[in-house]
């Protein structure tokens, strides 16, 4: 069975609940990466900050990104995987939700994350298709 853990991007980094999101923004440049979890003081996943929510719910309403803390963005539970789970679970939980990316949590702890491109790398071609349909459908 091939697991979370498998198709995951492992070490993924947190941006701090208090840092701004113009270091958001930075750390993202610097990973080559389009979106970052944000982990709280308690070093537990507090939510999940994309350029697009720098871009329209800070830059596009004229706020500051040098003044706005990364766990502002941050917006009720974030979904996550557990690294145990099974491929199709990972699928199924992306599915449900609209989402695009998802963290692995081992141990409470985050260990990875999934994107569409790890994905593309490990599941099939017809699996892919349903994949991006279900999360295209209706934007």
């Amino acid at each position: 069975m091939t697991t979370a853990r498998d198709i995951m991007h492992p070490g993924a980094e947190c941006i701090g609940e208090n840092e701004t999101l113009f270091k958001a923004a930075q750390m993202m440049r610097d990973l080559d990466v389009g979106s970052l979890p944000i982990c709280g003081l308690d070093d537990r996943l507090h939510g999940i900050i994309t350029d697009r929510d720098i871009v329209l719910r800070c830059c596009a309403e004229g706020r500051d990104p040098s003044q706005v803390k990364a766990g502002e963005l941050a917006q009720g539970a974030p979904h996550w995987i557990d690294a145990r789970s099974d491929v199709d679970r990972v699928l199924t939980m992306m599915e449900e939700h609209k989402i695009r990316r998802i963290p692995v949590i081992s141990d409470h702890r985050l260990v990875g994350m999934i994107s569409e491109a790890d994905l593309a790398q490990h599941i099939a071609e017809d699996q892919l298709a349903h994949f991006v349909e279900t999360i295209c459908a209706g934007k």
